[in-house]
C-alpha cells in the first residue's frame, strides 16, 4: 500500500506540462543569474585537486570526446563531463545556496543540461526552462525533509540534486508522464551523499554523481528503463527511507505559482553560506578598526552554524571552507575573504591559527541562518557588538547583476590572464534568444 499515492505522478506531470511562457520574467532572470555564477565557480574549480584526480581516473574508462569540461581543453563523454563540471562548480563551496534547505541548486542541474546540449540540439530557452524546473524539483523535495535530513548527516545537495538533474534532463529529452516517473525512480535509488565528507575531496563524488546520475536516470527512462509508480512517497520510497516525517505541503502546494529560485542566494565568499553573515560583520568592522588588537570573539548563530562549521582545528584549504573559526580569523587577520584565504597556506598561517584560538561559537535558535551576532573584545577592554539580519548575497540582501559580473570577471582573470569575459557574460544574459545553448561552453575553453 502506498504511503501517499500520486506525489511522484503530480511532480512528473508538472515538469512535462510546463512551458516557457509559464515562467515569470523575474524567475527567468534569476535563472540567468544562477548560470552566470555557475560559470564563475566552475572556472574557479576546474583545476581543483578533486577535479584533476577525477578527470585522470575517468579518462581511463572513457575515450569519447563528446562534451566540454568547463575551463579545460579536455573533452569527455557526456556523463563524465556532467560529473566533472558539477564537482568543479562545488569544489570551493563558492556556488549558490537555496536558503530554506541549504541545497546548492545549480551545481547538480546545470552540468547535466549543458552536457546534453552538446549531444542533442538544445535552444537557450529550452535549457533555461529545464534548469528552472530541475531546481524547482530538487528544492521542493529538499523542503519536504528539511531541516532534519541535513541535520542527520545527509548532504542535501547531492541527495536531492539527483532529482533536479533527472527532471531537467527528462524535460530536454521530452519524456512523457510515465517515463518522467521512471526517471525519478532511477534517480531515487541513486540518491546519496554524506556531510561527513564536507571539507574533503570525497564531497565532490556526491555532487558530481548527482549531476551524472540524474542525467543518466532520465536517459535510461527515455529508453524504457522502468521504475515503481511512487518512488518518492511510496512505503519504501525516498521520503520514508530517509526516515524524516515529510512536509507534504512543500512538495506540491503552489506548484507552478511560486518558484524556489526566488529563494536562491549567491555567494560573495568561497565558504559555507551560514558563515557569510559573520564575514559581513567582521570585514566591515575590520575596515573601520584596522589597527585594533583583538583579544576575544564570540559568534552567536543559528544551530546550523555550529552543526556544520564549528571546526577550530583544521589544516587544509578544503577544511577551511567549512570552518567558521578559520573564515572569521582570516578575515580579521588579513582583511579579506577571497579564494586565497581558503587555501592550505592560509589554513596553516600562524597568524590565522592564533586568531582562531580566540573565537568561540554559541548556538542560538533565535538567530536566522542568514543572520549573525558578533561580540569583539579588543585589547583595550572595549566590546564591539555587531549584527546583520541578512547576509550579503541572500534574497533579502542580494548581490547585484553587476556584482555577479565582477565575480565572473575576477575569477576568469585568475583562470586565464587576459581572458575577456564580456562575450560569456553577454551570451548568458541573451541565452533565452540563442538557438544553440552549447555555444556558451565554447567560450570557456582556454586558448
Amino acid at each position: 500500500m502506498l504511503h501517499r499515492p500520486g506525489v511522484t505522478q503530480n511532480l512528473a506531470r508538472f515538469v512535462v506540462a510546463a512551458r516557457w511562457d509559464d515562467i515569470p520574467e523575474t524567475i527567468r532572470h534569476e535563472a540567468k543569474r544562477a548560470l552566470l555564477n555557475f560559470f564563475a565557480v566552475a572556472l574557479a574549480g576546474c583545476r581543483a585537486d578533486p577535479v584533476e584526480i577525477a578527470l585522470r581516473s575517468l579518462t581511463e574508462f572513457s575515450h569519447l570526446r563528446q562534451a566540454t569540461v568547463i575551463g579545460r581543453s579536455e573533452r569527455m563523454d557526456g556523463l563524465s563531463a556532467a560529473f566533472l563540471n558539477a564537482a568543479g562548480a562545488n569544489a570551493f563551496d563558492f556556488c549558490d545556496t537555496h536558503v530554506p534547505t541549504v541545497i546548492h541548486p545549480t551545481a547538480p542541474v546545470a552540468p547535466a543540461l549543458f552536457a546534453l546540449s552538446e549531444l542533442r540540439p538544445v535552444t537557450g530557452a529550452e535549457l533555461l526552462l529545464a534548469f528552472i524546473l530541475g531546481v524547482e524539483l530538487e528544492c521542493r523535495i529538499g523542503r519536504a525533509i528539511s531541516p532534519g535530513h541535513y541535520a542527520k548527516g545527509w548532504h542535501i545537495t547531492a541527495t536531492c540534486g539527483v532529482f533536479g538533474a533527472a527532471a531537467g534532463t527528462g524535460k530536454l529529452v521530452g519524456l512523457d508522464d510515465t517515463r518522467m516517473v521512471w526517471a525519478f525512480a532511477n534517480a531515487s535509488t541513486q540518491s546519496s551523499g554524506l556531510c561527513e565528507c564536507l571539507g574533503w575531496p570525497a564531497k565532490s563524488i556526491g555532487v558530481g554523481n548527482s549531476a551524472r546520475n540524474g542525467m543518466w536516470s532520465a536517459l535510461l527512462a527515455e529508453k524504457g528503463f522502468e521504475g515503481p509508480p511512487e518512488p518518492i512517497a511510496g512505503v519504501q520510497g525516498f521520503l520514508n527511507a530517509m526516515a524524516e516525517p515529510p512536509d507534504w505541503s512543500a512538495l506540491t502546494d503552489g506548484l507552478g505559482e511560486t518558484w524556489e529560485l526566488a529563494q536562491n542566494a549567491i555567494k560573495p565568499y568561497p565558504c559555507g553560506f551560514v558563515i557569510h553573515p559573520f564575514l559581513d560583520c567582521v570585514l566591515d568592522w575590520r575596515r573601520r578598526h584596522a589597527s585594533d588588537i583583538i583579544d576575544r570573539v564570540v559568534l552567536r548563530g543559528n544551530p546550523l552554524l555550529s552543526d556544520r562549521t564549528d571546526r577550530p582545528h583544521i589544516s587544509t584549504g578544503t577544511e577551511s571552507q567549512v570552518s567558521v573559526q578559520h573564515a572569521v580569523a582570516a578575515a580579521l587577520a588579513l582583511g579579506k575573504a577571497g579564494l586565497d584565504q581558503f587555501t592550505d597556506d592560509c589554513a596553516r598561517d600562524p597568524v590565522v591559527v592564533e586568531m582562531r584560538r580566540r573565537i568561540e561559537v554559541v548556538r542560538d535558535s533565535a538567530v536566522a541562518t542568514i543572520a549573525a551576532q558578533v561580540e569583539l573584545t579588543t585589547q583595550d577592554g572595549t566590546t564591539h557588538r555587531l549584527f546583520t539580519p541578512a547576509a550579503r548575497g541572500s534574497p533579502a540582501n542580494p548581490m547585484t547583476d553587476g556584482d555577479l559580473e565582477d565575480k565572473l570577471r575576477t575569477i576568469a582573470a585568475s583562470w586565464q590572464p587576459g581572458y575577456d569575459a564580456a562575450p560569456l557574460i553577454d551570451a548568458i544574459w541573451a541565452l533565452d534568444r540563442s538557438e544553440d545553448a552549447s555555444r556558451l561552453l565554447a567560450l570557456t575553453v582556454p586558448r
